[in-house]
């Protein structure tokens, strides 16, 4: 959820009192280093400002795809050698794109960071694949598109929204791309990809562990600083107003025996810390599905067990653009018709009667609970951390986005069921495939040729 993060996913994750240092490399690169002594052991991430909203109509799926070559090697770190040397080190790695951002995790002992930072340093600049590898993974990225997108009902249910939904085409396409892009792709597509976006001035580094802030920021210096900075190139203007939304509904069929409903609005983003509907709208997502005790949990899949599974959420969508999204599967006896009906009248139910202090208080109390735990973890804070840099509301932010989410009011939640239902609505449903017709025996179309006995 982190690629895809509301307000709430991007907070809260303080851990006990210790020093963090940010700082900027001379050639552009942010590091951010913040000690936790509790285990022997650090959470290196790597962010690189570039996803699918930085390409174009026919070069779709190329961040995704270099993600994936990243693991091909340079001439000292030959092809599968980064991970083999972290496995072997008792570490793991792994690497994700969305829309925005393509990001490099590895989680090792502390003692083996150096090689870790070293193999990093190399492949930030040193990347050298073959058009072969080239080929070999593109295989691998189809193949990837088909399970993810195309024999997955959700899967098509979300890429038709966001054609739907969105004017632009690089908000129209998926992360990893359309198929027939994924077919004309050519290897020097992703070499040139590589030299215009990775680059010390495009990057961030980010450490959680047990080391010092200040030593290991002068090891990143002197692995990284010698890097040149590059020119950027312009990128897209992806931002689309919230008045220039449509209504949408569309029916999508898949091989599934489970219909799927998406209710979806375009909603204010959060552009600077301080902007309030933005937390109403994350707040209402809690009332409606966020807890255990929270709406459609609560009424629709335990007391009139109409549904199967349910969410609701704000949701940040590229840089400058935001979703508010319900996602709902109905019980074999209620139709997604009827469903819709059940989640927008718990809605309507808020535009006009409001909530009570009593069940946003019930709504904190999880949540905050949620923080504590994730305190323990040096991966999430590694992630929350970055991600709140990435999104520029800055590392410190964290407690004061969690502080202006329980300060939100029932009225300000009021406010954003009501700018729900007078906005225009996406709505995408999944239902099972028709089955195809019997066709008449190729005989009878006279295309058997008759046999001898």
């Amino acid at each position: 959820m982190l690629r895809y993060a509301g307000l709430l996913l991007l907070a809260g994750l303080s851990s006990v009192q210790a020093e963090t240092l940010f700082s900027t490399l001379p050639n552009g690169m942010k590091v951010l280093i913040k000690e936790d002594a509790r285990a022997p052991v650090a959470a290196v991430r790597l962010w690189y400002k570039v996803g699918s909203v930085d390409e174009h109509e026919g070069k779709t799926g190329l961040s995704h795809a270099l993600e994936h070559m990243m693991f091909k090697g340079t001439d000292s770190v030959p092809e599968g050698e980064f991970s083999r040397r972290v496995a072997a080190l008792g570490g793991d790695d792994n690497a994700y794109t969305n829309r925005t951002e393509t990001v490099y995790t590895t989680n090792i002992a502390v003692k083996n960071l150096d090689e870790v930072l070293k193999m990093e340093a190399d492949r930030m600049v040193n990347l050298n694949f073959s058009d072969k590898a080239f080929d070999n993974e593109m295989d691998v990225i189809r193949e990837e598109r088909r399970m993810s997108t195309d024999d997955s009902p959700a899967g098509k249910m979300w890429e038709t929204l966001n054609i739907k939904m969105w004017d632009k085409p690089f908000n129209k396409a998926p992360v990893i791309g359309y198929m027939n892009d994924l077919h004309t792709l050519k290897a020097d597509d992703l070499r040139a990809w590589y030299k215009q976006w990775y680059a010390p001035n495009n990057a961030m580094l980010v450490i959680v562990g047990d080391v010092k802030a200040k030593e290991t920021t002068d090891k990143v210096g002197r692995l990284f600083g010698g890097i040149p900075a590059r020119p950027l190139p312009q990128r897209n203007d992806e931002a689309e107003r919230t008045t220039d939304a449509r209504e949408v509904n569309e029916t999508v069929y898949a091989v599934t025996a489970q219909p799927i409903i998406t209710l979806n609005w375009r909603v204010p983003h959060a552009e600077k810390i301080s902007d309030g509907m933005p937390y109403a709208l994350e707040m209402l997502g809690l009332v409606l599905d966020g807890t255990d005790s929270s709406r459609y949990s609560r009424k629709l899949q335990r007391g009139d067990a109409v549904a199967l599974d349910t969410s609701a959420g704000y949701t940040d969508f590229g840089r400058k653009n935001a979703i508010f999204s319900v996602f709902a599967m109905p019980n074999g006896q209620t139709t997604p018709e009827e469903l819709k009906k059940r989640l927008l009248d718990e809605i309507r139910d808020i535009a006009e009667n409001g909530v009570g202090k009593d069940e946003l208080a019930l709504i904190r109390t999880p949540v905050e609970t949620r923080r504590i735990f994730a305190r323990d973890s040096i991966r999430s804070q590694a992630d929350t951390l970055g991600e709140l840099e990435h999104n520029g509301f800055g590392w410190k932010s964290e407690d004061e986005i969690v502080r202006r989410l329980f300060k939100v009011t029932p009225k300000q939640v009021q406010s954003a069921a009501r700018l729900l239902l007078d906005s225009p609505m996406a709505q995408i449903t999944v239902l099972p495939q028709k089955a195809e017709q019997p066709q008449p025996p190729a005989a009878a179309k006279g295309r058997l040729k008759k046999v001898k006995p």
